[in-house]
C-alpha cells in the first residue's frame, strides 16, 4: 500500500468461472450493479457518495460518505457492513489524508497502517472459494492531489488474492521484474464473468484471461479452453456493441471496422470448430486466444482514436468569434473618447450586418443540405458585425490616418504583449509561466520608469534627441520627485520578488520544489514553528486592516458618519478577529480534546460564515450609501479666510510680522462681521462637505477590502502574506502609473495601454503567487469545505468556493480596474499643491492663497460626465482586449497543436483556465464599473438634493467641500469651478477647504 493506492475497493464474492450466454435475463443491463439484485445477491456498499448518483437504488444497504470532505479521515473507514453477498467498500481515508496532509505526512503512515491491518483481517476470514479484489481508482502526486494524466496519478495497484489457487501462478524464474499493466476498463468484463453476470453492453475492455484457467485440471488444454471461452464471450459482447454503435454513429474508420469484423468472424469460426474437436488442439487454441485479444485491443484502439477527433469547423468558428471580439474591443476603445461618439447608434449597424450575414449563411447551408452549427453561425455573425467598423476604420486611414493607428499602444508594450501571445504556443513557456509572468511584469515596470525619465517626469531631461520608442512626448513638469518615483519602482520589483517565493512547481519540472508555505498550518508538525507562523499570518491581517484604515484616514474618508464608513471602523476589525479565530481552530483541530471536537467543528463552520456575512453586509451598506463624505450645515457666512504663514514657529523677522499681522486683522474683521450677520433673522445657510475629492477611490478600496477577506479565508493561512503583498504591490503600481498620466480638464480622460497591460500582468502574477497552476491537480480542493458542514449542503456551493479560490486574483484585479482611471486624480493632491512666490527677495517670499490652484482631485471627473463615462468604457475595453488576446492565443494553440503530445496535459487545461478566468474577469470588471457609476449617481443625487433643499428654503446657500486631508496647519479655502450645472442655475456658492 503506497502513494498509488489512495482508495481501496473490495469486491468480495464467490467467483463462478463458467460460460455465460447473452440470452441471460439481464442481457440489457448496462452495469453490474443493475444485474446483481436480480440474481438475488445482497449488495452492500460503503464509502464514496458518488456511487449513489451513478447507481441509484442498486444496493440493498449503503453507507454513503461525502467524497469531498477531506477533513474526515476515519469515519468513512469505520463502518460495520453486516451481512452481504457482494461487498463494495470504497475507502476514502487515504485519499482524504493525501489531500489534507500530503503523502509524506505522519498521518498518512497511520492511515496506511490501518488499511493494511484491515486487509490482513479480511484475508484471514476469507473462505477458500472467495476472491479478494483490491484496487484504486486513481493515484496521487507528491503533493497529494490527482486529476491529471501523470503516471503517479493514473497508476493504481490491482491486488487479487484467494486462499486457494483459483488460477495458475507463474514460476519465480519467469515472473517479470515490473508488474503487468492492466487497463482499468478490463475490470468490468473480468468481474462480470467471475460473478456469473453478463458483461455490460457498453464495455470495450478485455478480460484478464489468467483468472479463467482451470487450476484443478492440470491439463494445459483445459486451461487454454477456459481462457478462450472467456475471451469469446468478451469478444461477442464487444462485437455486438461495435455493430450497434457503427450503425448509429458512423464515425468509425470504415476500413479498420471491416478488418476487425473479419478478424472476429475468423476467430469465432475457429473457436466453434475447436469446441467440436477439443482434443489435441493446443496450438490452435493459442491461435484463437491471440486472435480474440487482437480483436479486443484493436476495437479499443479504434474507438479511442475516433472519440478523440476534433471538429475543425467548430474550432475555427470559435477562434474567429474570439478574434472578432478582440478586434471589436480594440476599435471601440480607440473611438470611445473621440468627440461625437455614441455607442447606441454605433451598434445598430453592426448588429444589422451580423444578423444579415447569419441569415445568408443559414440559407446557404439549408440549400446545400449541410448541418446548421450554432457555433459557426455565431462566428459568421460576429465577423459580419465587424464590417461597419472596418469600413469606418478604412475610411479614417484613407483620409488622415496611418495604418499604425490600428495599434495605438506604445512599441515596447506591444512587444511584450506579442511575446506573451507567442509564448502561449510553447508548452515550455506555459509550464514555466509562473516565472515568466513576473519577468514580463518587471520588464514593463522598468519601461515605465524609463518612460518617466524620457518624458522629463522623473529626472531633468538630458540631451535626448532620439525617438521615445513609441512613448508619449513630454507633457508637463514632473509631479513626483525623482527619488520618490524610483523608490516606487524599486519597491514594486521587491514585492514581485517576494511574492515569487510562494510558488507551486508544475509536475513537468520534477527538479523544482514547491514552496512549503503553501500548505496549511494544520500540516505542520512542530508546535513552535506553527505558532510563529500563526503569529505572522495574524500580523499580516492586522497590517492589511491598518493600511486600509490609514489610507482612508489620510484622505479623510474615515471621518464620515455614513454606514459604510462606520462598518470599516468596526466591522473590519470583527472580520479580522473572526478570520484569526478560524485559523486557530483549523490549525489545531486535530489536537483538540475529544470532548471539544464537536464544539471546534461547529465553530469552524460558523466563523467563516460570519466573516462572509459581515463582508456581504458591508458591501450592501456600501451600495446603499456609497458617498463617504462629512457634511456640516451652519447658519452664517462661510469661513473663507485663514491665517497662512510661509514659515514654521513664531515670526522671526519684521517681514514675517508684516505678512502675518494683516491676515490676522482681516480674519478678525470677517469673524466679527459673521457674528453680526448670524444675529439677523434671515441668515444664509452654509453647507460644508469634506472628502469629496476621494469619494470614488474610497468606495473602490473599501469594496476590494471587503472582497479580500472572504477570498483570503478560502486559501491557506500563509497566503495572507501574499494578499498583503498584493495590496502593497497594487498601491505602488498605481502610484507609479499615476506619475506618468497627466490630469487634464475638462477631458478627455484616458488610461494608457502600459497601465492596463501592467494591471493584467499583475493579475496573472498573483494567480501563480497564491499557489495556483492552470492544471486540475493543482486546484485547491480544500476551499470547498470552508464554512461547510461535514454533510455538504450543496455541491454547487462547494464548486463556487473552489472557483472563488482559484480565480481570486482575477476577481480582485477586475473589480479594482477603475482605480487605474481614478488614481491619477487622487494623486493630484500630492503634486499640484505648490505655493507661488512673490517676486523679490527669497526672505520676503509670501504665499498668496487667492492665487493658488487647489487640486480638485476626483471632482474633475464630474466636470465632464460624458468624458468620464467614455473613459470608463475605454478602460474596460482595453482590459478586455488584453485578456482577450491571451485566451485567443490559448485557443489557437489548442487548435493548431491539437495532435501535440502535451495538448491534454498543457494546452487544453490552459485554455480552459484562461476561458474561465476571462469570464470571471469580465463579470468582475462590470461590477467594478457599476460600483463607480453607483457612486457617481449618489454624488449627483447628493448635489441635487442640496439644490432642491436650497430652492425650497428660498435662500442663498453656500457649499464648502474638501478633497483630502492635508498637512497640519493648512486650511486653504478657494472658489473653484462648479461641479454641477444645478449649482450654477441655483446660485449656490461652492468653496473648497482642505482640512477638517
Amino acid at each position: 500500500m503506497g502513494r498509488s493506492v489512495p482508495r481501496v475497493h473490495f469486491c468480495g464474492a464467490r467467483p463462478q468461472a463458467r460460460p455465460l450466454h447473452f440470452r441471460a435475463p439481464f442481457k440489457d443491463a448496462e452495469d453490474l450493479s443493475a444485474a446483481l439484485p436480480g440474481l438475488g445477491k445482497r449488495v452492500v456498499f460503503m464509502g464514496d457518495d458518488t456511487w449513489k448518483d451513478l447507481f441509484p437504488g442498486a444496493f440493498s444497504k449503503a453507507f454513503f460518505f461525502p467524497s469531498f470532505d477531506v477533513r474526515d479521515l476515519h469515519t468513512v473507514d469505520n463502518v460495520d457492513s453486516g451481512e452481504w453477498d457482494v461487498l463494495i467498500a470504497h475507502f476514502l481515508g487515504v485519499d482524504h489524508c493525501g489531500h489534507k496532509h500530503g503523502p509524506d505526512h505522519p498521518e498518512m503512515a497511520k492511515k496506511l497502517s490501518q488499511m493494511d491491518q484491515m486487509i490482513q483481517g479480511l484475508v484471514e476470514r476469507l473462505e477458500n472459494d472467495t476472491l479478494l479484489v483490491v484496487t484504486g481508482d486513481h493515484g496521487m502526486t507528491v503533493s497529494g492531489n490527482h486529476g491529471g494524466d501523470s503516471e503517479l496519478e493514473t497508476s493504481a495497484v490491482l491486488f487479487l488474492y484467494s486462499p486457494t489457487a483459483l488460477f495458475p501462478s507463474a514460476p519465480p524464474e519467469v515472473r517479470p521484474e515490473k508488474p503487468e499493466v492492466i487497463p482499468q476498463i478490463s475490470l468490468v468484463p473480468t468481474l462480470a464473468l467471475l460473478l456469473g453476470l453478463p458483461i455490460p453492453f457498453g464495455n470495450i475492455g478485455e478480460v484478464m484471461a489468467e483468472l479463467f484457467s482451470e487450476v484443478e485440471d492440470s491439463q494445459p488444454h483445459s486451461s487454454a479452453l477456459a481462457q478462450a471461452s472467456a475471451l469469446h464471450l468478451n469478444a461477442q459482447q464487444v462485437f455486438r456493441f461495435l455493430h450497434t454503435y457503427s450503425a448509429a454513429a458512423q464515425d468509425l474508420q470504415v476500413k479498420e471496422l471491416h478488418r476487425l469484423q473479419n478478424l472476429f468472424s475468423k476467430a469465432s469460426a475457429n473457436y466453434q470448430r475447436l469446441l467440436q474437436s477439443p482434443q489435441g488442439a493446443e496450438a490452435a487454441l493459442q491461435t484463437v486466444i491471440t486472435e480474440m485479444q487482437q480483436f479486443l485491443r484493436g476495437v479499443r484502439a479504434m474507438c479511442i482514436e475516433s472519440w478523440a477527433r476534433f471538429s475543425l469547423v467548430r474550432m475555427a468558428g470559435g477562434v474567429a468569434l474570439l478574434a472578432a471580439t478582440c478586434f471589436l474591443c480594440l476599435l471601440v476603445s480607440q473611438w470611445a473618447t473621440s468627440p461625437g461618439f455614441y455607442l447606441r447608434p454605433l451598434l445598430v449597424m453592426p448588429v444589422t450586418c451580423g444578423l444579415t450575414v447569419a441569415t445568408v449563411c443559414t440559407g446557404l447551408l439549408a440549400t446545400t443540405g449541410l448541418q446548421l452549427d450554432p457555433v459557426v453561425l455565431g462566428a459568421m455573425a460576429a465577423v459580419g458585425s465587424l464590417l461597419p467598423f472596418l469600413w469606418k476604420a478604412w475610411a479614417g486611414w484613407g483620409s488622415r490616418r496611418s495604418m499604425a493607428s490600428l495599434l495605438p499602444m506604445p512599441g515596447p508594450v506591444l512587444l511584450l504583449l506579442l511575446i506573451r501571445f507567442a509564448g502561449l504556443f510553447s508548452d515550455s513557456f506555459v509550464v514555466a509561466e509562473a516565472r515568466a509572468a513576473p519577468f514580463l511584469l518587471a520588464s514593463l515596470i522598468l519601461l515605465l520608469v524609463a518612460q518617466l525619465h524620457w518624458e522629463g517626469k522623473l529626472l531633468p531631461p538630458k540631451l535626448l534627441t532620439i525617438p521615445r520608442l513609441g512613448f508619449l512626448t513630454p507633457t508637463g513638469p514632473p509631479r513626483h520627485h525623482g527619488v520618490h518615483t524610483l523608490g516606487l519602482g524599486v519597491g514594486l520589483l521587491l514585492c514581485i520578488r517576494l511574492a515569487g517565493l510562494f510558488h507551486r512547481c508544475p509536475e513537468e519540472t520534477p527538479a523544482c520544489s514547491s514552496s512549503p508555505w503553501l500548505s496549511p498550518l494544520a500540516s505542520m508538525v512542530g508546535g513552535r514553528a506553527k505558532n510563529l507562523w500563526y503569529g505572522a499570518c495574524v500580523g499580516a491581517l492586522v497590517s492589511l486592516l491598518a493600511a486600509v484604515r490609514l489610507w482612508l484616514h489620510r484622505y479623510g474618508n474615515l471621518k464620515s458618519p455614513e454606514p459604510s464608513v462606520l462598518f470599516v471602523r468596526w466591522g473590519l476589525p470583527l472580520m479580522v478577529l473572526g478570520t484569526a479565530a478560524y485559523w486557530a481552530l483549523a490549525s489545531g483541530a486535530d489536537e483538540a480534546p475529544p470532548r471539544l471536537r464537536a464544539l471546534v467543528a461547529g465553530a469552524s463552520v460558523m466563523l467563516p460564515r460570519a466573516v462572509a456575512g459581515l463582508a456581504a453586509a458591508g458591501l450592501m451598506l456600501l451600495l446603499w450609501r456609497p458617498v463617504a463624505v462629512l457634511v456640516k450645515a451652519a447658519t452664517g457666512a462661510p469661513r473663507t479666510r485663514t491665517v497662512l504663514a510661509p514659515f514654521s514657529g513664531p515670526p522671526a523677522s519684521q517681514a514675517d510680522l508684516d505678512y502675518v499681522v494683516p491676515q490676522i486683522y482681516r480674519h478678525m474683521q470677517e469673524e466679527f462681521r459673521g457674528r453680526l450677520e448670524r444675529t439677523k433673522s434671515q441668515a444664509p445657510l452654509t453647507v460644508a462637505a469634506y472628502q469629496l475629492g476621494s469619494v470614488y477611490s474610497a468606495a473602490m478600496v473599501t469594496a476590494l477590502t471587503l472582497l479580500a477577506f472572504p477570498l483570503l479565508l478560502l486559501h491557506a493561512e500563509r497566503i495572507s502574506l501574499v494578499f498583503l503583498l498584493l495590496f502593497l504591490q497594487s498601491f505602488l503600481l498605481l502610484h507609479l502609473l499615476a506619475a506618468g498620466i497627466p490630469v487634464t480638464t475638462p477631458g478627455p480622460f484616458t488610461v494608457p495601454w502600459q497601465a492596463v497591460s501592467a494591471w493584467a500582468f499583475m493579475a496573472t502574477q498573483t494567480f501563480y503567487s497564491t499557489g495556483h497552476q492552470p492544471v486540475f491537480p493543482a486546484i485547491h480542493w480544500h476551499a470547498a469545505f470552508v464554512g461547510v458542514s461535514e454533510r455538504l449542503e450543496s455541491s454547487s456551493l462547494s464548486a463556487f468556493l473552489v472557483g472563488a479560490n482559484t480565480f481570486a486574483s482575477h476577481i480582485l484585479f477586475a473589480v479594482g480596474c477603475p482605480l487605474l482611471l481614478l488614481w491619477p486624480f487622487l494623486c493630484e493632491s500630492q503634486g499640484s499643491r505648490k505655493r507661488r512666490q512673490l517676486p523679490g527677495n527669497e526672505a520676503e517670499a509670501r504665499v498668496r492663497p487667492e492665487e493658488e490652484e487647489e487640486p480638485l482631485m476626483e471632482m474633475r471627473l464630474r466636470q465632464a460626465p460624458h468624458h468620464f463615462n467614455a473613459a470608463l468604457l475605454q478602460l474596460g475595453l482595453k482590459y478586455l482586449f488584453v485578456l482577450g488576446i491571451q485566451i485567443l492565443a490559448c485557443a489557437l494553440a489548442a487548435f493548431i497543436l491539437r495532435r501535440h503530445l502535451m495538448v491534454w496535459k498543457v494546452f487544453a487545461p490552459k485554455f480552459m483556465f484562461e476561458g474561465m478566468g476571462f469570464i470571471v474577469s469580465s463579470v468582475g470588471l462590470c461590477l467594478g464599473i457599476a460600483l463607480v457609476m453607483r457612486v457617481d449617481g449618489a454624488v449627483s443625487s447628493w448635489f441635487r438634493q442640496l439644490v432642491l433643499a436650497q430652492q425650497r428654503g428660498g435662500e442663498q446657500s453656500g457649499l464648502v467641500f474638501t478633497g483630502a486631508e492635508s498637512s497640519a496647519g493648512e486650511a486653504q479655502p478657494h472658489l473653484l469651478p462648479l461641479c454641477s450645472q444645478e449649482l450654477l442655475t441655483s446660485g449656490t456658492s461652492l468653496f473648497y477647504n482642505s482640512k477638517l
